[in-house]
């Protein structure tokens, strides 16, 4: 199954509830006025496309269907599947050798196993991966790590629960260079309640990482969920102040009606989606392609 393929099973419930209410609005209008733009607001809200978002694609397609004369509702449908995907689109992120990649994201936002699947995945890629455990915080998730670098068949390091997150993440690396690896995944806790504690302790781990690794190159992901819609989007906006992110995970999609979450992220805080899961299975995590995700979209 290729990439599109995959992405358009995994999309089922956003694409039936979006392409229908798509499929309606072309047929129930004959021209391009305010109703239609109107309808055309109110599926893209219902999407989770969110309002500035929204506001900002249905103003685009205004414009261009005015200045070029589309008076097709079929055709102004074409065009907002190239404004959407103008504003999804992003440089590919940049995986180099070696590297830290720190994995940011609240509590049952599908952290530990985007982790897994993602290890699985690069080691597929021919890369060889260390996972290490720096969620201390958390009962039971180094055990739950445990398990899924063991699906993906990569070495994890550990230490017991309430340790110095910064200290296990010092022997991740000495466990990466040993190993010559050329990614290190590191769990990190999402406390939120507690912004200050959050932030000293990413830039403890990020102090050790600069010291110990300097040749390694740092970036972070933060990995929201999905059918949490707008609320993903705010938590997005609170760890974007704590932390600096590379882009985001988006897990669940295959759970929700809401997709277009990631439109909203992409454009409100100018974070691209880097991977979407869209399912249970090890494979089931995919790089995001904005031209496959709007073609998803649509159906």
């Amino acid at each position: 199954m290729g990439l599109f393929d995959r992405i358009k099973a995994g999309m089922k419930r956003t694409r039936e509830a979006f392409s229908g209410r798509m499929d309606e609005l072309v047929e129930n209008y004959k021209e391009l006025d305010d109703e239609f733009y109107e309808d055309l607001t109110d599926i893209l809200i219902m999407a989770d496309v969110g309002m500035a978002t929204t506001e900002l694609a249905v103003g685009r397609l205004r414009e261009k269907c005015t200045s070029e004369k589309i008076g097709d509702p079929a055709k102004a449908r074409e065009a907002l599947k190239e404004i959407l995907t103008d504003i999804l689109r992003a440089e590919p992120m940049q995986l180099t050798s070696p590297m830290v990649l720190l994995i940011i994201g609240v509590n049952g936002v599908g952290k530990t196993t985007s982790i897994g699947k993602l290890a699985s995945r690069m080691k597929v890629m021919g890369r060889r991966v260390v996972i290490c455990a720096g969620d201390t915080f958390r009962a039971a998730a180094a055990e739950q790590l445990t398990i899924w670098a063991e699906r993906a068949g990569v070495p994890i390091v550990k230490q017991h629960e309430g340790a110095d997150p910064a200290a296990v993440v010092y022997d991740g690396i000495q466990a990466a260079k040993g190993r010559h690896a050329d990614v290190l995944i590191v769990d990190t806790a999402g406390r939120l309640h507690n912004k200050s504690h959050l932030m000293e302790e990413l830039r403890k781990i990020s102090r050790v990482v600069e010291r110990e690794y300097p040749e390694a190159a740092l970036s972070a992901l933060l990995v929201i969920d999905a059918t949490t819609g707008q609320n993903g989007l705010a938590q997005a906006k609170v760890f974007g102040e704590v932390a600096n992110l590379d882009g985001i995970i988006l897990t669940k999609l295959d759970g929700t009606a809401k997709g277009g979450i990631a439109i909203a992220i992409r454009n409100e805080l100018g974070l691209p989606v880097r991977y979407i899961g869209l399912g249970e299975k090890l494979d089931d995590m995919q790089p995001f392609d904005a031209r496959a995700f709007v073609d998803a979209l649509f159906g």
